[in-house]
């Protein structure tokens, strides 16, 4: 996995050569963005999992801002948000209702039921934009549940991902320590 990454990453050449990005080149090429080790695998799979249920276009500025915060390996913590598409959004953003309700529910709050999104009738520009009101009304009225239940969803993600990879990449090391033990084991042994 980690040669397979390494593989498909971009080199510090192709991020000091591009346009755009000159002007965050020395943010950018930090070399702790870039290297991948199971701190900054874990750590980058955390905040991917973590910005990936960010509402909007928004998850990749948040993922790669804060790679850069926390030092982190970028490309794999960009890649991470991609586990939010349109056909896991809706299971997710139902899950996370269903936390936010929980969580008022265990603070007093009255239980409200979830309310279906509005359909998309024709397409057209009028219809679009009578659609894109009721979506805006329809999570207005899904309010407060939605965002903390989103909030600890992600939070939820970002911890068991984060643990998930360490103890992924733990396993690998003492298999891979093993199978050399075995390999001098046998060569000393012929």
């Amino acid at each position: 996995m980690k040669h397979w990454l390494r593989k498909h990453m971009p080199d510090h050449a192709a991020v000091k050569e591009n346009r755009w990005l000159y002007p965050f080149r020395n943010t950018l090429l930090h070399p702790r963005l870039w290297h991948l080790n199971r701190h900054s695998a874990a750590g980058a799979v955390a905040v991917g999992l973590f910005c990936g249920l960010i509402p909007g276009p928004f998850q990749m500025l948040g993922a790669a801002i804060c790679a850069v915060i926390f030092r982190i390996n970028l490309p794999l913590a960009l890649l991470t948000t991609l586990y939010t598409n349109p056909f896991t959004i809706a299971p997710l953003y139902i899950v996370a209702f269903a936390l936010g309700e929980g969580m008022f529910a265990l603070l007093g709050h009255p239980r409200r039921a979830f309310i279906a999104p509005p359909d998309f009738g024709d397409p057209g520009s009028e219809t679009l934009i009578t659609w894109v009101g009721a979506l805006i009304d329809w999570m207005l009225q899904l309010g407060a549940p939605l965002a903390w239940g989103l909030v600890l969803l992600a939070t939820l993600l970002a911890i068991i991902g984060y643990f998930a990879v360490r103890i992924a990449w733990r396993i690998w090391l003492v298999r891979a320590w093993r199978r050399r033990s075995q390999r001098r084991q046998a060569t000393v042994a012929e």
